[in-house]
């Protein structure tokens, strides 16, 4: 709605309410008027009545008598409200009407010489208005229907009515007209001001307006000038600045001398988690110790840094700089890559080592012997199956390192099929069954009628099987069982392992698929795993688009399951 029919409404509003109360005020104080000069009236002839009463005078001729002189009822009532005259009705008819003492009127005039009352009277049946006086010999009442006062008031009503409906139509015109030559001024200034807010400053309002609207105009057109020259200077400079800011791969905070951070570019925002916009309190930036004794620093006027921080499991260098006029700018560089590189190039480095070490020591030594002391012939084929075994175990950590490498590397690409899963489990099982009868384990297949067959490369889906029945059969004591099973799920098919062995704490589960984590290294290199195998199931699992779960608890046995998505979840 526009200013100019706002105040259109609101003036018609106002009018409108205005005759609305006029007509029922007016309406009210004349009915008022009327009635208490009606009732004035009725008292003057109640006690002209009251003179022509003397003992000699018969009540009900008296009645009748200045009833058709008055042009009222009149009503004569003895002292103990028994009506003995009565204009309106007959001699036969007064011992039938009711007692009046306990009328209103009646009561009233005896306590204060005179009583008003207006009610449908019980005898006639319409609305009358009753006046009563108290006489020497009763009470005498004077009555008159209401119809005609009634008529009365509501032809004076509706001429004021007519004559408010006259009145507001003229205001009405006026209103509209005063209404559009103030708000056309306005509205202009109103669209200049919007223009300038969306970037238009070539805009400008008429000066043509008197008053403080016309004064309001020249402020704002001066204003729009200077806004123009202004805008043009810092626009050049905020865009540099952005573009200057977001293009950084570190990620900068500034942060103003009332502690709230007026200003981050994206990679602060990702890498310090933060969503708020600005400003917002600097409280509510990482609540790390370097961090805020940094800020607290430069805040002070003093450079800080560079440190480094974890925030939301990332390594990042802190460096934190004083601003002229209040205030600091924090930096920060995300190291989180080349720490996890150097993390893992160490424990490579130390775990192959260690893994190649110990059988190395074991050959050299047993080499050693061979060649320097007169061996007994048992000892020596047993030091000449040791260094086999040693070099065996050497050759597959070998293998599984240079099978690793080529997955990771994406040298390797599974060619999917659909494969008989029971057929798979039997190949297996065929291969791991000497070492389980050894060790005195028993194998079961659990096959789902819903999940008979797995959509995978073949080598990958039996290497993964393979992986994993030999770790449950090398964990599970003697009397214990290793199931291969399979589970249908609506993103494909399950295939897992489930043992009754010794169990994993729930503190090692999410580090049992990294390259050469042990959670008994003695026993694991005892039982002669490489402690590479899960880490390969991960990665040819991972290769097919699914996933690898685990569940275990210390003497409640293993189960470790992978999902390989069927061919549409692949495609999509």
């Amino acid at each position: 709605m526009s200013l100019a029919q706002r105040l259109f409404a609101a003036s018609a509003l106002l009018i409108t309410v205005l005759i609305v109360l006029v007509v029922t005020l007016s309406g009210d104080r004349l009915r008022r008027e009327l009635e208490a000069r009606e009732v004035d009236a009725l008292a003057r002839e109640a006690r002209f009545v009251d003179t022509q009463w003397s003992p000699a005078t018969d009540p009900q001729r008296l009645s009748h008598d200045a009833g058709r002189t008055l042009g009222h009822r009149v009503t004569l009532i003895d002292s103990t409200g028994r009506v003995i005259g009565d204009s309106e009705f007959s001699d036969d008819a007064l011992p039938h009407l009711e007692n009046h003492a306990a009328r209103p009127e009646v009561v009233e005039a005896r306590r204060r010489g005179i009583g008003v009352s207006r009610r449908a009277s019980p005898s006639r049946g319409d609305d009358e208005l009753y006046v009563a006086i108290h006489a020497a010999r009763g009470t005498v009442r004077v009555s008159i229907g209401t119809g005609e006062l009634t008529r009365l008031v509501r032809r004076a009503r509706n001429d004021v009515l007519l004559s408010g409906l006259v009145s507001l139509a003229v205001a009405l015109v006026i209103s509209l007209v005063l209404a559009r030559g103030l708000s056309r001024p306005i509205v202009e200034l109103r669209d200049v001001a919007r223009a300038v807010a969306a970037g238009d400053l070539a805009r400008r309002p008429a000066l043509g307006a008197g008053g403080e609207v016309g004064e309001l105009g020249v402020a704002v057109h001066r204003m729009t000038e200077q806004l123009a020259s202004r805008l043009q200077a810092l626009q050049a400079e905020e865009s540099l600045l952005t573009a200057a800011i977001e293009s950084l791969h570190e990620g900068l905070v500034a942060v103003d001398a009332h502690r709230d951070v007026a200003r981050l570019n994206s990679s602060a925002r990702r890498l310090l988690g933060l969503d708020h916009a600005v400003p917002f309190p600097a409280d509510f930036l990482p609540r790390d110790p370097l961090l805020r004794e940094s800020l607290a620093t430069a805040l002070a006027g003093e450079p800080a840094g560079p440190v480094e921080i974890a925030v939301r499991e990332r390594t990042l260098a802190l460096t934190a700089r004083p601003l002229a006029r209040g205030g600091a700018v924090l930096a920060f560089l995300d190291l989180t890559a080349t720490r996890r590189l150097e993390a893992v190039r160490r424990d490579f480095v130390a775990n192959v080592s260690h893994e190649l070490k110990t059988p190395l020591t074991a050959i050299a030594g047993f080499a050693e012997t061979l060649a320097t002391d007169d061996v007994p012939p048992a000892q020596h084929a047993q030091f000449v199956e040791t260094i086999r075994a040693n070099a065996e175990r050497m050759r597959r950590i070998v293998d599984d390192l240079l099978d690793l490498s080529r997955i990771e590397s994406g040298g390797w690409r599974p060619a999917p099929a659909s494969l008989d899963a029971r057929t798979i489990a039997d190949e297996v099982m065929t291969v791991a069954r000497p070492a389980a009868e050894a060790g005195g384990v028993a194998l079961v297949i659990e096959v789902d009628p819903e999940a008979r067959s797995v959509h995978g490369d073949p080598t990958a889906v039996r290497q993964v099987l393979a992986n994993l029945v030999e770790n449950a059969v090398r964990y599970t004591p003697p009397g214990g069982r290793v199931t291969v099973f399979t589970a249908a799920d609506p993103r494909g098919v399950w295939l897992g392992v489930r043992d009754t062995g010794v169990g994993i704490p729930v503190q090692h589960l999410p580090r049992i698929f990294e390259r050469f984590y042990r959670v008994d290294p003695a026993r694991s290199r005892a039982a002669g795993g490489t402690g590479l195998g899960l880490a390969i199931v991960r990665h040819l699992v991972e290769a097919h688009g699914g996933r690898v779960e685990a569940e275990s608890a210390p003497g409640s046995g293993t189960t470790i399951r992978a999902l390989f998505p069927s061919p549409a979840v692949t495609t999509s």
